[in-house]
């Protein structure tokens, strides 16, 4: 064992290529996974082979207050037409601020913006959240 402490995931920093946007205390969706196919050959029936096949990613979703109309404008230019793929990453800092681990969000763009509900009776602060498709995750 190395005798470290795992990373903690509230230390983080979001850049994405060309814009200029606040924090955001939520990111969701790192995911990629490999599918499989099953194949049985004939006269074999106690097993089936497991074939590694295509990779897929998943939705990455960005939250955080409501400050700018950044993410805004680049969702209406995509609903407009205008997809303009930018590279999203993400950056894990250790204790001391340090970045420790990124990895990248390659092509990606809006497809779906939200708001939290507006509630006369919450004084909660309205969050932005965005989801992104790419073209995959990398590390560097």
């Amino acid at each position: 064992m190395n005798g470290r402490d795992p990373y903690q995931g509230f230390r983080y920093v979001v850049e994405i290529e060309g814009l200029t946007v606040g924090g955001f205390s939520r990111v969701k969706g790192l995911t990629r996974e490999v599918k499989v196919e099953a194949y049985r050959e004939g006269g074999v029936n106690d097993f089936e082979y497991k074939l590694a096949s295509l990779c897929s990613f998943g939705a990455l979703t960005l939250e955080h207050g409501l400050a700018d109309l950044t993410l805004w404008q680049w969702n209406d230019a995509v609903v407009n037409g205008d997809v303009r793929r930018r590279k999203i990453t993400i950056a894990l800092q250790d204790g001391a601020g340090n970045e420790v681990w990124r990895v990248h969000a390659d092509d990606a763009f809006p497809v779906k913006w939200t708001l939290t509900d507006f509630d006369a009776a919450n004084s909660q602060v309205i969050i932005e959240s965005v989801e992104f498709v790419h073209h995959g995750l990398r590390r560097s």
